[in-house]
């Protein structure tokens, strides 16, 4: 895709004055990391201080109608049930057969009223699958350019947010209103962080108010080093159509006991037979960097492939994420080999996440 027909965000005039590069990510032009900081700096900022990362890509869906809470759960995987409005869940999308269409973030707010973060690309498709199924007196609709999001992340992120006169929810995945814009403890990093749904012509001057109290500026790239420290899936990479949440290990988003929801037969098969695959840690024993869709070896047996590889700023070694055989009778402590570029490099099973989180 040009680069002239991709989307771009309301602060991307803001990422070009901070000498951002950019790439290509789920249809936007989005910064990947900035000058004088690099993926390093950045992802070092939000482990110990406070970043902050433009990721107005991601969707925006609301649904709206008497009953709305019912029928997205009667949807979606998770049970919002569970949770009482003014707080969010991560969910997942599942098409019949348990393939994820998509993960995202549902925000109760009311028995009434979802508010829904799908990933960039998958928006229009969760908005038309959950449209399409959507009872009289419902509707579902695509918010995707009236909000932008901000997440700041790292231990210092409550007391800048304060210093700014933001609140900062205390209880993981709480959120409030503040004026014109939603606060959400939560994020894709590890760390203790917020994310700040903010109206798309307001965004620059959130932004602004970020940068000046001192948060570093943070792009895709320490996003996705961060991420990978965690554990955490990337749509696309540990969660597809082709990859059921029983095999990514993502079960725990999944209301079991729900009568109904997206998938609900197949997932409770896989899960009653056993998944044929199982999304497991991997971390290199000696030098390398493992990318996806690399081959893993027990020997002289191929038993995988990864499918998340990057060089973990925290822990200066090589990790990844790989779906492995379950026929392969591997557990943790076990060593494989990663072919990385045309040579096999060691590793060693580990249960994610990499590092330590500070979220509880």
């Amino acid at each position: 895709m040009s680069a002239d027909a991709l989307s771009r965000s309301p602060l991307h005039e803001r990422h070009v004055a901070l000498g951002a590069k950019f790439a290509a990510f789920g249809g936007w032009e989005m910064p990947l990391e900035y000058a004088g900081g690099g993926v390093i700096k950045e992802h070092t900022a939000v482990r110990e201080a406070s970043g902050v990362f433009d990721v107005s890509h991601l969707g925006k869906a609301r649904v709206r109608g008497a009953g709305a809470a019912a029928y997205v759960n009667a949807c979606l995987t998770n049970d919002l049930g569970r949770i009482a409005p003014g707080q969010a869940q991560y969910t997942l999308c599942c098409a019949s057969d348990g393939g994820v269409v998509d993960d995202l973030i549902a925000y109760l707010i009311s028995d009434d009223e979802v508010f829904l973060i799908p990933n960039a690309a998958n928006t229009a498709s969760v908005v038309r699958l959950l449209a399409a199924d959507a009872p009289a007196g419902l509707t579902v609709t695509d918010e995707h350019r009236s909000y932008a999001v901000l997440a700041v992340q790292g231990p210092q992120s409550p007391a800048v947010l304060a210093k700014i006169g933001f609140p900062t929810p205390d209880d993981y995945m709480a959120f409030v209103p503040s004026g014109d814009l939603i606060v959400c403890r939560t994020g894709y990093t590890g760390e203790h962080g917020y994310e700040l749904v903010v109206p798309w012509d307001s965004a620059p001057e959130v932004w602004d108010s970020l940068i000046d109290a001192g948060v570093r500026p943070c792009g895709l790239g320490a996003r996705d080093t961060l991420r990978t420290e965690m554990g955490y899936p990337l749509h696309g990479q540990e969660l597809t159509l082709d990859i059921t949440p029983v095999q990514a290990r993502s079960g725990w988003a999944v209301g079991w006991n729900k009568p109904a929801f997206w998938g609900r037969e197949a997932l409770t098969a896989e899960k009653a037979a056993g998944p044929r695959r199982t999304l497991r840690g991997l971390e290199l024993t000696g030098r390398g960097i493992p990318r996806g869709h690399m081959h893993v070896y027990a020997g002289e047996s191929l038993v995988g492939e990864t499918t998340s590889g990057t060089f973990s700023p925290t822990k200066k070694i090589g990790i990844a994420l790989a779906l492995i055989d379950t026929a392969a009778g591997v557990n943790d402590g076990d060593l494989l080999e990663i072919d990385i570029r045309g040579r096999r490099t060691e590793a060693r099973v580990v249960k994610p996440p990499f590092v330590q989180p500070s979220v509880r």
